[in-house]
Protein backbone atom coordinates (compact mmCIF):
# COMPACT_ATOMS: atom_id res chain seq x y z
CA UNK A 1 0.00 0.00 0.00
CA UNK A 2 1.43 3.33 -0.98
CA UNK A 3 2.19 5.51 1.92
CA UNK A 4 0.11 8.67 1.92
CA UNK A 5 2.52 11.54 2.11
CA UNK A 6 -0.16 14.87 2.15
CA UNK A 7 -2.16 12.82 4.84
CA UNK A 8 -0.57 16.19 7.19
CA UNK A 9 -1.44 18.58 4.39
CA UNK A 10 -4.76 17.09 3.57
CA UNK A 11 -6.09 17.86 7.05
CA UNK A 12 -4.14 21.34 7.15
CA UNK A 13 -5.55 22.61 3.94
CA UNK A 14 -9.10 23.47 4.66
CA UNK A 15 -7.92 25.73 7.31
CA UNK A 16 -5.13 27.35 5.56
CA UNK A 17 -7.28 28.09 2.83
CA UNK A 18 -9.45 30.02 4.24
CA UNK A 19 -6.85 31.79 6.35
CA UNK A 20 -4.94 32.38 2.83
CA UNK A 21 -8.34 33.75 0.82
CA UNK A 22 -8.23 37.33 1.88
CA UNK A 23 -4.12 37.56 1.51
CA UNK A 24 -4.84 35.74 -2.05
CA UNK A 25 -7.67 38.05 -3.03
CA UNK A 26 -5.59 40.77 -2.22
CA UNK A 27 -2.38 40.08 -4.64
CA UNK A 28 -4.85 38.81 -7.48
CA UNK A 29 -6.03 42.33 -6.96
CA UNK A 30 -2.65 43.77 -7.59
CA UNK A 31 -2.03 41.63 -10.35
CA UNK A 32 0.56 39.14 -8.71
CA UNK A 33 0.51 35.77 -10.00
CA UNK A 34 0.55 32.71 -8.74
CA UNK A 35 4.26 32.13 -10.31
CA UNK A 36 5.56 35.41 -8.69
CA UNK A 37 4.30 33.93 -5.28
CA UNK A 38 5.92 30.54 -5.75
CA UNK A 39 9.12 32.98 -6.53
CA UNK A 40 9.03 34.84 -3.28
CA UNK A 41 8.33 32.23 -1.09
CA UNK A 42 10.97 30.48 -2.39
CA UNK A 43 13.52 33.57 -2.57
CA UNK A 44 12.10 34.26 1.11
CA UNK A 45 13.37 30.72 2.09
CA UNK A 46 16.86 30.93 0.46
CA UNK A 47 17.56 34.38 2.05
CA UNK A 48 16.05 33.06 5.93
CA UNK A 49 18.20 30.19 5.34
CA UNK A 50 21.38 31.15 4.49
CA UNK A 51 21.55 34.49 6.41
CA UNK A 52 20.04 33.54 9.62
CA UNK A 53 20.96 29.88 10.10
CA UNK A 54 24.84 30.65 9.72
CA UNK A 55 24.54 33.27 12.03
CA UNK A 56 23.21 31.04 14.68
CA UNK A 57 19.53 33.09 14.49
CA UNK A 58 17.74 29.06 14.48
CA UNK A 59 14.79 30.26 16.38
CA UNK A 60 14.23 33.56 14.14
CA UNK A 61 14.93 31.64 10.48
CA UNK A 62 12.94 28.65 11.13
CA UNK A 63 9.87 30.86 12.23
CA UNK A 64 10.16 32.78 8.91
CA UNK A 65 10.78 29.88 6.73
CA UNK A 66 7.70 28.63 7.87
CA UNK A 67 5.65 31.78 7.00
CA UNK A 68 7.73 31.37 3.55
CA UNK A 69 6.79 27.80 3.07
CA UNK A 70 3.33 28.27 3.47
CA UNK A 71 3.28 29.98 0.23
CA UNK A 72 3.02 26.78 -1.24
CA UNK A 73 -0.76 26.81 -0.38
CA UNK A 74 -1.28 30.76 -0.79
CA UNK A 75 0.30 30.40 -5.25
CA UNK A 76 -2.56 27.65 -4.81
CA UNK A 77 -5.26 29.91 -3.74
CA UNK A 78 -4.03 32.96 -5.94
CA UNK A 79 -4.27 30.60 -8.98
CA UNK A 80 -7.71 29.74 -8.03
CA UNK A 81 -9.01 33.05 -7.15
CA UNK A 82 -7.42 34.50 -10.51
CA UNK A 83 -9.82 32.37 -12.38
CA UNK A 84 -6.57 30.50 -14.31
CA UNK A 85 -5.94 27.25 -12.15
CA UNK A 86 -2.73 25.33 -11.87
CA UNK A 87 -0.97 25.25 -15.23
CA UNK A 88 1.92 22.53 -16.48
CA UNK A 89 4.75 25.31 -16.12
CA UNK A 90 3.36 26.37 -13.03
CA UNK A 91 3.67 22.95 -11.77
CA UNK A 92 6.92 22.44 -13.04
CA UNK A 93 8.37 26.15 -11.16
CA UNK A 94 6.64 24.91 -8.05
CA UNK A 95 8.35 21.28 -7.92
CA UNK A 96 11.88 22.89 -9.13
CA UNK A 97 11.33 25.96 -6.52
CA UNK A 98 10.91 23.74 -4.10
CA UNK A 99 14.21 21.12 -4.34
CA UNK A 100 16.31 25.07 -4.44
CA UNK A 101 14.15 26.04 -0.59
CA UNK A 102 15.06 22.58 0.68
CA UNK A 103 19.14 22.67 -0.56
CA UNK A 104 18.56 26.14 1.35
CA UNK A 105 17.54 24.76 4.12
CA UNK A 106 20.03 22.04 4.41
CA UNK A 107 22.64 24.19 3.60
CA UNK A 108 21.99 26.76 6.04
CA UNK A 109 22.39 24.27 8.99
CA UNK A 110 25.38 22.77 7.45
CA UNK A 111 27.26 26.40 7.59
CA UNK A 112 25.73 26.67 11.34
CA UNK A 113 27.37 23.46 12.05
CA UNK A 114 30.67 24.43 10.54
CA UNK A 115 31.14 27.83 12.09
CA UNK A 116 30.31 25.93 15.19
CA UNK A 117 32.86 23.48 14.57
CA UNK A 118 30.75 20.51 14.43
CA UNK A 119 32.05 18.41 11.24
CA UNK A 120 30.43 15.64 12.59
CA UNK A 121 26.45 17.12 12.37
CA UNK A 122 28.10 19.21 8.98
CA UNK A 123 28.21 15.90 7.60
CA UNK A 124 24.67 14.33 8.87
CA UNK A 125 23.31 17.33 7.56
CA UNK A 126 24.95 16.96 4.28
CA UNK A 127 23.40 13.29 4.06
CA UNK A 128 19.77 14.64 4.56
CA UNK A 129 20.40 17.44 1.90
CA UNK A 130 21.54 14.45 -0.65
CA UNK A 131 19.29 12.04 0.44
CA UNK A 132 16.03 14.23 0.52
CA UNK A 133 16.95 14.99 -2.81
CA UNK A 134 17.43 11.63 -4.00
CA UNK A 135 14.16 10.75 -2.40
CA UNK A 136 12.13 13.29 -4.93
CA UNK A 137 14.40 12.47 -8.10
CA UNK A 138 13.48 9.03 -7.28
CA UNK A 139 10.01 9.24 -7.73
CA UNK A 140 9.93 12.01 -10.49
CA UNK A 141 12.21 10.02 -12.51
CA UNK A 142 9.83 6.91 -12.06
CA UNK A 143 6.88 8.86 -13.00
CA UNK A 144 8.98 9.98 -16.48
CA UNK A 145 9.13 6.09 -17.02
CA UNK A 146 5.36 5.21 -16.34
CA UNK A 147 5.68 4.31 -13.03
CA UNK A 148 4.69 5.61 -9.40
CA UNK A 149 6.96 6.18 -6.59
CA UNK A 150 4.66 7.41 -4.17
CA UNK A 151 6.05 5.47 -1.15
CA UNK A 152 8.17 5.82 1.66
CA UNK A 153 8.81 7.03 5.42
CA UNK A 154 9.85 10.55 4.63
CA UNK A 155 8.39 12.87 2.25
CA UNK A 156 9.15 16.36 1.72
CA UNK A 157 6.50 17.98 4.44
CA UNK A 158 7.56 15.09 6.92
CA UNK A 159 11.42 16.71 6.70
CA UNK A 160 10.35 20.29 6.27
CA UNK A 161 8.26 19.53 9.84
CA UNK A 162 11.37 17.63 11.48
CA UNK A 163 14.11 19.78 10.14
CA UNK A 164 12.13 23.32 10.91
CA UNK A 165 10.57 21.96 14.19
CA UNK A 166 13.77 20.53 15.45
CA UNK A 167 15.64 23.70 14.42
CA UNK A 168 13.55 26.43 16.44
CA UNK A 169 13.52 24.30 19.72
CA UNK A 170 17.57 24.38 19.26
CA UNK A 171 17.10 28.17 19.23
CA UNK A 172 15.49 28.34 21.96
CA UNK A 173 17.62 26.98 23.99
CA UNK A 174 16.59 22.58 23.90
CA UNK A 175 19.67 20.53 24.05
CA UNK A 176 20.01 17.76 21.43
CA UNK A 177 17.21 18.39 19.63
CA UNK A 178 18.62 19.43 16.69
CA UNK A 179 21.49 16.69 16.31
CA UNK A 180 18.65 14.27 17.10
CA UNK A 181 16.93 16.07 14.37
CA UNK A 182 19.20 15.69 11.74
CA UNK A 183 20.57 11.92 12.04
CA UNK A 184 16.53 10.96 12.31
CA UNK A 185 16.33 12.74 8.84
CA UNK A 186 19.81 11.28 7.78
CA UNK A 187 18.18 7.49 8.62
CA UNK A 188 14.54 8.16 7.18
CA UNK A 189 15.76 9.39 4.13
CA UNK A 190 17.92 6.85 3.29
CA UNK A 191 15.10 4.28 4.10
CA UNK A 192 12.86 5.91 2.00
CA UNK A 193 14.95 5.81 -1.32
CA UNK A 194 15.66 1.88 -0.65
CA UNK A 195 11.96 1.73 -0.41
CA UNK A 196 11.18 3.48 -3.65
CA UNK A 197 14.16 2.03 -5.31
CA UNK A 198 12.56 -1.60 -4.50
CA UNK A 199 8.75 -0.50 -4.88
CA UNK A 200 10.15 0.45 -8.72
CA UNK A 201 11.82 -2.45 -9.26
CA UNK A 202 9.31 -4.31 -8.32
CA UNK A 203 6.84 -2.69 -10.80
CA UNK A 204 9.35 -3.26 -13.81
CA UNK A 205 9.33 -6.79 -12.73
CA UNK A 206 5.05 -7.07 -13.00
CA UNK A 207 5.56 -5.47 -16.28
Amino acid sequence: MAYDRTAMLKLLRPAMTRILTPLGRALVGRGIGPNAVTAIGTLGTVISALLLFPLGHLAWGALLITVFVLFDLLDGVVARLGGKGGTVWGAFLDSTLDRVADAAIFAGLILYFVAAGDTLMAGVTLACLVAGSLVSYAKARAEGLGLTADVGLAERPERLVVALVATFFSGIGVPYVLPLGMWLLAAASTITVVQRVVHVHRQTRER
